[in-house]
């Protein structure tokens, strides 16, 4: 175990993290970034409370989730870590921004920003860190009937 070396792996898997999305990349990420299963804690985004999910649940979900963004950038900075052994928690801003196609927006407003930052908690496995509880706080949002229009879309695929 080194401080240091922990420190920069745990920043490079929030950014792989933010990739899953930005890069649409479902299958070899998710495994690189997450343990199977994880709890996750959207609440402040989403009207679904907190859950313990499989991995490959939370892979549907998300793909669903993202299919009708033309793009995403999820900005994560100014990360302040905690290393207890094989814990860790990482509390990081973040800036997600989400494009929408004038499909789904009917000419209105074509992007979802928010801004808030993540408190999330990984463990040290044989394979490297994993994220095992994500929370998501918004503290700002704009055009966030965006996200129930993506969703629907999403869904309806």
């Amino acid at each position: 175990m080194n401080a240091p070396t922990d420190r920069a792996d745990l920043i490079e898997l929030l950014s792989r993290y933010a990739d899953i999305a930005d890069l649409k990349e479902f299958t070899e990420l998710p495994g690189l970034v997450f343990t199977d299963p994880l709890t996750l804690d959207f609440e402040s985004v989403a009207d679904i409370p907190p859950m313990t999910t499989p991995l490959d649940d939370y892979l549907e979900i998300i793909r669903a989730s993202f299919a009708p963004f033309t793009a995403t950038h999820h900005a994560i900075t100014g990360h302040v870590i905690g290393i207890d052994g094989d814990r860790a928690t990482i509390h990081a801003h973040v800036r997600a921004e989400h494009w929408l196609s004038e499909e789904f927006t009917g000419g209105g407003p074509n992007r979802w920003l928010v801004v808030g930052f993540y408190d999330n908690e990984a463990v040290r496995t044989a394979d490297g860190w994993r994220l095992d509880r994500v929370k998501l706080t918004a503290t700002y949002q704009e055009n966030a009937h965006l996200s129930g229009a993506a969703l629907a879309a999403g869904q309806a695929r």
